[in-house]
């Protein structure tokens, strides 16, 4: 099997070319570099580029005419950031991927597994959520991924393109060999704004404290990167099971699965447990809520487990030491360009909330 993977180059697009590759499936990465990593396309058939570049799509499967099935995980993905400037990722995430659906079609090419996100839900009473949850995106960010997933049902109810959105909860960890992980030395997210408080040796800030949950921060669904890879590389294997093609009576053209642990974490457990883990306590500090932040949800669904013969391995406790491990390692794997990232990053030309072209 061949898999071209879009955003292969990112954080979990990378994760998910390794799990490919160790499963004897072969990535063709395509990503524009604006935030994935040369670096992480070494020893990979690689094209730079848009996914909306209709002409280097056309190279790519001119190239590779074998390539089975498409992962496309480009993306801006940054909450705050998609509140500042909606236009660009409506642009980017929804604009682009109809680009990308019809080079996909025109070539060939009929299946499709999508990055979806949990935070197009509107999470219940208990803050649980399967697949059938109502949806309520509270950002701009996720409503594209709410739009794309619908963009993608409309196509694929009259055209030949099959979609399998997975709807990813909180990603946490590093490929465990170390090969990939977070590009940004200082992402946004919980996990790695605890890594730098840890390292600057100031307070970890809560942001939003009077949610609906035990504590009042923020709860999430925390799963490690690699189980979500692994969960690629199932729905990869099983595709043609999940959506048949063709026949006289064809299924529906798409579907979606929940990936998570169904385990909730709050953020000042999460800090709990960063803190056992490293043995040097961070304090945290109370502050307000970012903008487009949701109290947040975990599932309840068992659907991936049913379909994919998948379920998470890792604990939260090995994702908070697989990413202390990528970050002590981080800028020998990405040599001097990290290190001139991370000046760049302290002169307050680019931050933490800046734009992410690959996920």
């Amino acid at each position: 099997m061949k898999v071209l993977i879009a955003g292969g180059a990112g954080y979990i697009g990378s994760t998910v070319a390794s799990a490919c590759a160790d499963a004897g499936i072969t990535p063709v990465v395509l990503d524009n570099l604006v935030t994935g990593r040369r670096e992480f396309t070494e020893g990979r058939p690689f094209y730079e580029g848009d996914i909306a570049d209709g002409p280097l799509i056309d190279r790519v499967f001119a190239e590779h005419p074998d390539i089975d099935a498409v992962v496309h995980c480009a993306a801006l993905i940054v909450v705050p950031e998609s509140v500042a400037d909606p236009v660009g990722y409506y642009r980017a995430n929804v604009a682009k991927s109809l680009e990308f659906a019809d080079h996909l079609l025109r070539n060939g090419c009929t299946r499709m597994i999508f990055s979806s996100s949990a935070s197009i839900y509107a999470a219940g009473a208990d803050l649980t959520v399967d697949e059938d949850s109502p949806l309520a995106p509270q950002s701009p960010y996720a409503r594209t991924k709410a739009v794309c997933e619908a963009m993608f049902a409309d196509i694929a109810a009259g055209r030949p393109l099959r979609v399998v959105s997975l709807r990813y909860f909180n990603p946490v960890g590093a490929d465990p060999k170390l090969r990939t992980g977070l590009q940004l030395r200082h992402p946004s997210h919980a996990l790695g704004k605890m890594i730098q408080a840890r390292e600057e040796g100031v307070p970890f800030q809560v942001t939003g404290t009077d949610y609906p949950t035990r504590d009042g921060s923020g709860i999430r669904d925390y799963i490690h990167v690699w189980d979500l890879a692994a969960a690629h590389v199932a729905a990869l294997h099983s595709f043609d099971t999940l959506l048949p093609e063709g026949g006289e009576e064809p299924g529906p053209g798409s579907m979606v699965i929940n990936l998570g642990t169904g385990t909730g974490t709050t953020v000042r457990e999460l800090l709990d447990a960063f803190n056992e883990v490293t043995g040097t306590p961070v304090p945290a500090a109370e502050a307000a809520a970012r903008p487009g932040d949701a109290a947040g949800a975990y599932t309840r669904s068992d659907r991936a487990e049913r379909l994919l013969g998948w379920r998470p391995r890792h604990s939260l406790t090995e994702g908070i030491r697989h990413s202390l491990e990528w970050a002590a390692v981080r800028e020998d794997v990405l040599g001097g360009t990290a290190r001139q990232r991370t000046v760049t990053e302290r002169s307050g030309q680019q931050s933490d909330h800046g734009p992410s072209a690959s996920r």
